[in-house]
């Protein structure tokens, strides 16, 4: 992998809490455009890992890089400048605004608009628009002028990633985007994060258990168990890796199952 064509790094990541070690030498390499999922079971150091992304949490040891700049010690406000954005497993919305409001004011962040609540209508026809147009991508025009908080939690899940689009963040980090989600409403929610996928001037790197997803959707898949990472590759040979199978797909993709 060229470096060039990378745009996170992570080198001997690691963070202690306490006596517990969280996550333990995690380097791995994200390649541009690409889609990278990360698996484990529950407690394998995902999250963590994610908040290490993030600057949520400070590491222990060790660096991350992002478009070749150390970003170890930056705050998560000037990570997400530099085009970093996140979802949670939890929605995280301004839930007494409209589903409008809080797209536009996530596009005002990106310009460094003043966020005066009293300022002129006209000055704002610009943010506006553009919160429209991303709306009606993700399927939530209909919704435009209803506060968030009434939304269905995959109608909340829908209007994090139009924040994060209005953002124009390089990288996603996609936590859990299925969590809590009604089954009938995850192939939707699929589907827009295939179209961002396809659009090809976005990286994904995503935290997510369902097996179907993650292998129908990933370029490479990084597998963690106890902090650390247990094994790196494409669906395929992840599908085929016995210890993988043993830890943690209970054998439900091997190859050669339809």
């Amino acid at each position: 992998m060229s470096q060039n064509n990378i745009i996170l790094e992570t080198r001997s990541l690691r963070k202690v809490f306490g006596g517990l070690v969280a996550v333990d030498d995690v380097s791995i390499q994200i390649e541009r455009g690409s889609t990278h999922s990360i698996i484990g079971p529950n407690g394998a150091g995902k999250t963590t890992f994610f908040n290490l992304l993030t600057g949520k949490y400070k590491p222990t040891q060790g660096e991350v890089s992002f478009n070749g700049r150390d970003i170890t010690r930056l705050p998560v406000h000037q990570r997400a400048h530099l085009g970093i954005g996140r979802s949670f497993q939890i929605t995280n919305i301004f839930p007494n605004l409209t589903v409008l409001e809080n797209t536009r004011l996530a596009i005002q962040a990106l310009q460094g608009a003043s966020f005066h609540f009293w300022r002129r209508t006209d000055s704002l026809t610009t943010y506006v628009e553009r919160a429209l147009v991303i709306l009606e991508r993700l399927g939530l025009s209909a919704q435009a002028d209803s506060p968030a908080n009434v939304l269905p939690h995959g109608g909340k899940r829908k209007l994090e990633l139009a924040i994060l689009m209005a953002s124009n963040a390089q990288l996603l980090l996609l936590d859990e985007p299925t969590a809590g989600m009604a089954s009938e409403q995850v192939p939707e929610l699929m589907n827009i994060i295939g179209e961002i996928i396809a659009d090809g001037d976005r990286t994904i790197v995503m935290v997510e258990h369902n097996m179907d997803i993650v292998m129908g959707i990933s370029d490479r898949i990084t597998v963690m168990s106890m902090g650390r990472v247990l094994t790196e590759g494409t669906p395929a040979a992840i599908a085929a890796d016995k210890t993988v199978q043993n830890v943690y797909l209970g054998g439900l993709y091997e190859l050669g199952e339809s």
